[in-house]
């Protein structure tokens, strides 16, 4: 990838964890971005070297936000790309149980950060801005089609503005080198499961699945650093399904 730099939210945990030793793999420098998992963070440093910058920041605020768009561009120098990860959810319940105060984090966390986080990409990469073009993902979910009823509609619905996000950056911004695409991972084996107040989730619902099992967080992880890539160099605005079906 002739040193590209990759920015990833949420990059040392799960999905983005996964997505942030592919694109090491395939040669990408990473800015991997995390708010309070020192563990994690520590661990993925250790495993990954001088390959992985870490920046600690919470993508829920738009100052922290532009200061991690700010030092990773001071380190590196350039941004070739955004994966827009970080996410939250909240324990399962109905709807007219939910609080003002635990919709507004999830809508924080999962449609302005990364509406913020796109737009100080676009800053950056945009060739309108004397930028050399690049690559957006959005980490979408199969909730934004399926709804989540039951579990976490206010989840659902923030992954359905992802979408809407996903497809309206990619027309405004195509003319400008950068394409925008998004996956929409289905049941994957993460923690964001437990975090809802079931981390046996994937296997109670994996017969609902056509393929019959839930899915691995290195299998989105493809996906994402695939339309990254020059080899997805015609896919802009696609939603992409890693759902085994579902």
């Amino acid at each position: 990838m002739d040193g590209k730099v990759a920015l990833v939210t949420g990059g040392t945990r799960g999905i983005g964890a996964a997505t942030t030793r592919l694109l090491v793999a395939a040669g990408w420098r990473v800015a991997a971005n995390y708010r309070s998992d020192e563990a994690g963070a520590a661990a993925l440093k250790a495993e990954l070297g001088e390959a992985v910058r870490l920046f600690r920041a919470d993508v829920s605020e738009e100052k922290a936000i532009v200061r991690l768009f700010d030092d990773a561009l001071c380190h590196y120098g350039r941004l070739d790309g955004l994966v827009n990860n970080a996410g939250v959810t909240a324990p399962m319940c109905r709807l007219e149980d939910y609080s003002a105060e635990r919709v507004e984090r999830v809508l924080r966390v999962n449609v302005l950060g990364p509406l913020l986080c796109c737009r100080e990409a676009v800053r950056r990469m945009s060739t309108r801005h004397g930028g050399d073009g690049g690559a957006i993902v959005n980490v979408s979910s199969a909730a934004s089609r399926l709804g989540s009823a039951g579990e976490y509609i206010d989840y659902a619905a923030s992954k359905g503005a992802i979408d809407t996000l996903t497809l309206g950056l990619a027309r405004e911004v195509a003319e400008e080198g950068i394409r925008v695409n998004a996956v929409r991972p289905g049941l994957i084996d993460t923690d964001i499961h437990a975090a809802s107040g079931e981390a046996g989730r994937v296997a109670r619902l994996a017969p609902t699945v056509p393929m019959r099992r839930g899915g691995r967080a290195g299998e989105v992880a493809e996906a994402i650093v695939w339309l990254l890539s020059d080899a997805a160099s015609f896919c802009t605005g696609s939603l992409l399904d890693v759902s085994g079906g579902r």
